[in-house]
């Protein structure tokens, strides 16, 4: 006998699965320090994912797993790493004193297993459902009252085309022939007739949009300089893109899983270049904490399988290349001091690498609870 799970339900549902995304993250982060630095004979004492005080543990072999009650990432404490703590110089398992090249390679291990990750990731996503191909289907999450659209259109119709042309979103930056919000646009609030497809059936329907109140301040101003987002004219639907997919066969899904990570990295980095040069990107940006990238998560879950596999792949690219920044605390910061070492072939001065490194964290955690400040308050 089928059921249907309540909405609250669902709802409750979605978001544990995004908190046990989150987890998977930290995991595979942490876990590319651990087999590394245990494959280098060091001795591991603690793996834990989130801070604070243990609220869960469990000891197997010399490391304690444990559960933390501050999510905001975990760490794996190899025995010795801790620049202020004092290391038996005659122990061949404690961290300072294994080969520079080693300790390199086990702070390394965490963001190249979260890029490791993406790459299996993406040859799951596109062997199983093939490539992105750039264009998306136009569905429909929801009508808002008060538009001509009530009545017509229903959440879960996909708009197929306007005025018997073809329309798409875009996605991934390419450009489709026909892109749906321009032929809204095009309108200038005329009648148009949309092809509607609702289950198996497609239903023609005629549709005018109406004037957007929040675009009257920009009407005179240039659209580079227009906030994004902004249409002249609405229809008063909420809009999801449906990607569409094609399978390239054995060698492309491998050639683009391998590539995925190397063209995320230089999407975020181009991304990161325009927030630093233009006023426009930089007010447009935003810090997301882990309220909101579990919200995130949540709603690309509620999408489909598909749609969690590529936000994992994301993030997963996202956390190794943000712990590679060459920043006090992350595992770059630490990076930098390694490379210091392999060059001069002498370790820096222990105090100054505390210091740096505990500036560094406390930095970071003040960033990190004004960040989870503003999301819990916006999603309020």
């Amino acid at each position: 006998m089928a059921s249907v799970l309540p909405c609250a339900a669902v709802s409750i549902l979605t978001i544990v699965l995004a908190i046990l995304a989150i987890g998977f993250l930290i995991i595979v982060h942490e876990a590319g320090h651990f087999i590394v630095a245990r494959w280098c004979k060091m001795r591991v004492d603690r793996f834990s994912i989130g801070f604070g005080p243990p609220i869960f543990s469990r000891k197997y072999g010399e490391t304690d797993f444990t559960i933390g009650p501050i999510p905001f990432g975990g760490f794996v404490q190899i025995h010795g790493m801790l620049v202020a703590e004092e290391a038996d110089p005659d122990d061949p398992h404690s961290y300072p004193n294994r080969p520079v090249w080693q300790r390199f390679a086990a702070i390394f291990a965490g963001p190249a297993t979260n890029y490791l990750t993406a790459i299996v990731l993406a040859l799951l996503l596109y062997g199983g459902w093939g490539v992105g191909s750039g264009t998306a289907l136009v569905g429909v999450e929801g009508v808002a009252e008060g538009f001509d659209a009530v009545g017509k259109i229903e959440a879960g119709d996909v708009i197929v085309d306007v005025d018997g042309v073809p329309v798409f979103a875009a996605v991934g930056g390419k450009a489709p022939e026909v892109r749906f919000v321009d032929r809204v646009q095009e309108s200038k609030g005329k009648p148009m007739v949309l092809r509607i497809r609702r289950g198996d059936q497609e239903l023609d329907v005629s549709v005018s949009a109406k004037l957007n109140p929040a675009f009257e301040p920009y009407r005179n101003v240039p659209a580079e300089e227009r906030p994004a987002n902004t249409p002249e004219y609405r229809i008063g639907v909420g809009l999801s893109f449906i990607e569409e997919r094609e399978h390239v066969g054995v060698l492309g899904t491998v050639g683009h899983a391998f590539a995925y990570p190397f063209r995320q990295t230089k999407k975020i980095v181009t991304d990161l270049y325009s927030i630093a040069t233009d006023k426009k990107a930089r007010d447009q940006a935003e810090l997301r904490s882990v309220v909101g990238i579990t919200e995130v998560i949540k709603k690309h879950i509620e999408l489909g399988f598909t749609y969690l596999l590529e936000i994992l792949m994301m993030l997963n690219v996202y956390l190794g290349l943000f712990n590679l920044f060459p920043l006090p605390a992350l595992d770059g910061g630490r990076l930098v001091f390694l490379g210091y070492e392999m060059v001069t072939r002498r370790r820096a001065n222990p105090k100054i690498e505390a210091t740096v490194h505990m500036i560094g964290i406390m930095a970071l955690m003040l960033l990190l609870v004004v960040v989870t400040y503003k999301d819990c308050a916006r999603l309020l």
